[in-house]
């Protein structure tokens, strides 16, 4: 197989420095440098704490079709199993999502959004673990490059409705919502014990937060790699440690605390303000229709009603706009 040397060269340079690989199903998981892993079929090809690619598992003697089927954007790149036809099928993003920064959140949550939606249109393994792929310069495989430019998390989440959210709570999550899951339980948490734990020093309570998050991780039907564990929890610990005591933290502790109570005060369906903010939202999707007539873009749309470029999107298939 001759394998194109400016992907080959790039698909290397984005490698863990020291990947996890294997030889195939049923062997062992190896920790080998770059030059090594390389050779072998099943090779990790996401840092611990960022996401260049999206990767779906798909167990089908027809999966290379899968995503046209799912009228899905054409693949980085496919590898195929050329006994049974089952694939891994990777999306390459333009801006790699980082999994363990605690002030980066947002994002992580949307490239979750778009993982699970992507998979459920896909069929494909929503267990899959997404550690090891079929490595896509290795022999073994039936290897189709396909799209040369890595894709904005924008344009992916045109192809798919973002309404139905990953799970997130523990037992249920799989892919990157595991990512979140374990974010949000081991920060709240810290959150509210970073107090309890001044004085024992920052070693103690980095032990602390690695150890809630060991727990948070134990509960996902497919855990996590101790790697990225590792990882969300240095960056909880180091960011509460470094922020507790500033009026910024205690600020956004607050604000959180007092959104929740909003939320649960305006959620019935009788109130008075409920029936205002209906009222407010028609007239916001009528100038967001209106823009669109007049030739604005869904981004620009977004930018200035103030609401998700998603929410924009629906609101037009709603009104029978494309």
């Amino acid at each position: 197989m001759n394998i194109d040397p400016i992907f080959k060269t790039k698909f290397i340079n984005n490698l863990p420095h020291k990947p996890y690989c294997s030889y195939g199903k049923g062997t062992a998981t190896l920790i080998r440098s770059k030059h090594h892993a390389i050779k072998l079929p099943l090779i990790q090809v996401n840092p611990p704490h960022l996401v260049n690619y999206l990767i779906f598992d798909i167990d089908a003697s027809d999966a290379y079709l899968h995503y046209l089927d799912a009228d899905l954007p054409l693949p980085t790149w496919i590898a195929k199993n050329k006994t049974n036809g089952h694939c891994h099928v990777c999306y390459e993003l333009k801006v790699p999502i980082c999994k363990t920064a605690n002030a980066r959140l947002k994002p992580l949550r949307y490239v979750a959004a778009i993982e699970h939606s992507y998979a459920q249109k896909l069929g494909a393994d929503v267990g899959y673990t997404g550690l090891l792929t079929k490595n896509p310069i290795d022999n073994d495989w039936e290897v189709s490059l396909l799209n040369s430019i890595p894709f904005e998390l924008d344009e992916l989440a045109d192809y798919v409705d973002l309404e139905t959210k990953p799970k997130t709570t523990e037992k249920e999550a799989s892919g990157l919502g595991r990512n979140c899951a374990m974010f949000d339980s081991v920060r709240f948490w810290a959150y509210k014990a970073i107090r309890a734990n001044l004085e024992d020093g920052y070693n103690n309570w980095y032990d602390q937060v690695l150890n809630m998050a060991q727990n948070a991780n134990g509960a996902f039907i497919a855990p996590l790699p101790y790697s990225e564990v590792k990882a969300t929890a240095k960056s909880v610990a180091k960011w509460v440690w470094r922020n507790h005591h500033s009026a910024e933290f205690q600020a956004w502790f607050s604000k959180k605390q007092a959104t929740r109570v909003r939320k649960a005060n305006v959620n019935g369906a009788n109130s008075k303000g409920g029936k205002a903010r209906s009222a407010q939202y028609s007239d916001i999707r009528q100038e967001a229709l209106k823009l669109h007539i007049m030739g604005v873009n869904n981004t620009q749309i977004a930018e200035q009603l103030k609401v998700s470029r998603r929410t924009i999107i629906n609101w037009l298939k709603q009104a029978k706009i494309s």
